[in-house]
């Protein structure tokens, strides 16, 4: 019967040096980020009285949601005094076919990118990558003069074209990575049974999809959620979204300048990217896992 081997050395210390100074450096920046955060969920349910005695990080002693109804439904922006519900709607109505759609065109980009090998191909993504990194401010005059000619300037189909096509490098390089690391053997079987191109993306591809999807989900919402200057140029009078008519609360104050409604109104326009990562967060980090291996 042989011996049961012990370990030898010295045991390692519960906590040490190093440990210490990444626990530390970690706390200084969750700090970082969660006392403004508190700062703000604070402010938002405090009186005016008592924001002027400047305890900042004190939780409010005359709990009142008032300044959250305000900011909703009576805040002004501007001339009107409707609050952000208006721009909520509008970035809802801007971010559903905005988001369906430049996933839908960047998985169809990145699946014929990936699977077929089309003359210029390569070409035409080196062309996409180049866009993703330019910056927004270069075309948006070229972009207001063509829309213009055309009739989608000051619309919601403009701004919703747009965006698709600023999000199209994007998501074309997220998919064309992540199909890069699948199996070819199940594209190349699946026409070996007569399946055509759409067959494969839809009955082949996109089933083991999700990750992806949700990571490519989660980039699109968060960034056309918080756009501003995409909807600040394009949308209109009738269709801005929610970020515009916030910096309209927090810039065209006279008088008394609202904190607390300004912190409220800041708090209901996160609310929404805030909520995907909190319910969809740990599926982001699987998909951008997922699309950096390559098989």
């Amino acid at each position: 019967m042989s011996a049961v081997a012990v370990p030898q050395g010295p045991r390692p210390r519960s906590l040490s040096i190093g440990r210490l100074s990444v626990y530390g450096f970690l706390i200084v920046v969750a700090l970082c980020f969660l006392v403004p955060l508190w700062v703000m969920i604070a402010t938002s349910f405090k009186t005016m009285d008592e924001i002027r005695l400047g305890h900042v990080l004190a939780w409010p002693a005359s709990f009142t949601i008032e300044p959250w109804l305000k900011a909703w439904s009576s805040a002004c922006t501007g001339l009107a005094c409707d609050g952000v519900k208006i721009g909520f709607w509008n970035s809802v109505r801007i971010l559903i076919p905005s988001v369906i759609a430049s996933i839908a065109i960047g998985s169809l980009t990145g699946y014929a990118m990936t699977f077929y090998r089309v003359r210029g191909a390569r070409t035409l993504f080196v062309i996409l990558l180049l866009g993703a990194f330019i910056p927004y401010q270069v075309f948006l005059y070229p972009l207001v003069r063509m829309f213009s000619s055309i009739g989608l300037y000051d619309s919601l189909t403009g701004i919703v074209v747009v965006h698709v096509v600023f999000g199209l490098p994007l998501m074309t390089l997220l998919f064309r990575n992540y199909y890069g690391a699948l199996p070819i053997e199940l594209f190349n079987a699946a026409r070996v049974d007569g399946a055509g191109f759409l067959a494969i993306l839809r009955h082949v591809i996109l089933p083991m999809s999700s990750p992806i999807l949700i990571v490519a989900t989660i980039l699109q919402v968060t960034g056309i959620w918080n756009d501003f200057i995409l909807g600040l140029t394009f949308a209109g009078r009738s269709n801005r979204p929610m970020t515009v008519l916030l910096n309209n609360i927090v810039n065209s104050t006279q008088g008394e300048a609202a904190y607390n409604v300004d912190m409220a109104a800041t708090i209901i326009t996160a609310l929404v990217p805030l909520a995907v990562y909190f319910f969809s967060g740990r599926w982001f980090v699987r998909g951008i896992a997922a699309g950096a291996v390559k098989g």
